[in-house]
């Protein structure tokens, strides 16, 4: 008899034909919603597909005793208790670099719409008071000769950077290791609270750690420039919301353009919503067509290799194999 995944996910139909070869899958969608039938039908499950929408944690862990691997379709890990995974000897695999160019154009995207205030020209335009004339409102302001302030020179930070010159603009930066290619770059390095000073655009791109909840809180938020804009499209609670949205009410800063919340979805009281200075964008950094094919198969195939007994692609905790070395994961032959 195949051993049994379980998956969180909607499949299309390649996806789930690679691992019906191997496996039995149960699941789909609907366990997001009913969390007690997720964790009874873990019971005899050795790895699950997931995402983000599942909180990873011990809870789930202890109703899955024969759980070998998870594999998440996404770059963020905040939702996986990965420290008790390890512990367990439970493999965690997730999907980076197949969406560093996708999330960068977002950035991008979200850069260009605030600074150039398009998405209020556009409100103008659909609700009818675009009058005949020269149009002086709203203005925006030009990018060459700009500040451009990344904070997390990873690999979606680099290529937010790499744009950045192309439109020539002056490149900051500021990261708890310094990439060795940042200088060869002409990329700068500097501490947080000097890059929000001298930032006209400061783009956001860290993991969310303990380390790194409100990292911009509200002293960080009152060092910036008022005619400069902040950008997020890493997680939500990186930024102190409440600070924000004091921030873009008071006049602190220009703009803000965000596709990340610290709730998510985005609540209906939300102030953010009635605000005309902030373009806001339903967490969708990776939504493409091309970048959601290439993260799923990498997930489908994180999944298969840990339990095929070999190292996965993207492998998030490696000291795992000290717990459970990999030629113990194998229930698969070749």
């Amino acid at each position: 008899m195949k051993p049994k995944i379980l998956t969180t996910l909607e499949l299309p139909k390649n996806a789930l034909d690679a691992l019906e070869k191997y496996f039995i899958v149960e699941g789909g969608p609907e366990l997001v919603k009913d969390r007690n039938k997720l964790l009874k039908l873990l019971e005899d499950k050795v790895g699950l597909l997931t995402a983000p929408h599942i909180k990873v944690d011990r809870e789930l862990f202890d109703h899955a005793p024969n759980l070998m691997v998870v594999s998440t379709y996404s770059v963020g890990f905040d939702h996986i208790d990965v420290n008790e995974a390890t512990r367990r000897g439970i493999y965690i695999g997730y999907t980076p670099g197949v969406l560093s160019d996708c999330v960068a154009e977002v950035t991008w995207a979200l850069i260009l719409s605030t600074y150039k205030r398009i998405s209020e020209a556009e409100r103008i335009v659909r609700a009818r008071k675009w009058v005949k004339g020269i149009y002086k409102e709203p203005l925006g302001r030009d990018l060459k000769g700009k500040t451009l302030g990344i904070i997390g020179l990873g690999r979606i930070g680099r290529r937010v950077a790499e744009i950045g010159r192309c439109f020539g603009m002056r490149i900051v930066y500021y990261d708890i290791v310094k990439p060795p290619e940042a200088e060869k770059l002409d990329f700068e390095y500097c501490d947080l609270e000097t890059l929000l000073k001298i930032s006209d655009v400061v783009s956001i791109h860290v993991p969310l750690l303990k380390e790194t909840y409100h990292l911009i809180d509200e002293s960080k938020l009152k060092l910036m420039k008022k005619d400069a804009i902040i950008v997020n499209t890493s997680r939500g609670a990186v930024i102190d919301e409440k600070a924000l949205i004091r921030a873009l009410k008071e006049g602190w800063i220009m703009g803000a353009g965000l596709d990340v919340f610290e709730q998510e979805p985005l609540p209906l009281d939300s102030e953010l919503l009635d605000m005309e200075n902030v373009v806001l964008s339903p967490h969708r950094g990776s939504a493409s067509i091309e970048t959601r094919e290439a993260m799923l198969n990498l997930a489908v195939n994180n999944l298969i290799s840990v339990l095929k007994g070999q190292k996965p692609p993207a492998l998030l905790n490696p000291d795992v194999m000290k717990v459970r070395p990999l030629d113990k994961t194998r229930v698969l032959q070749e």
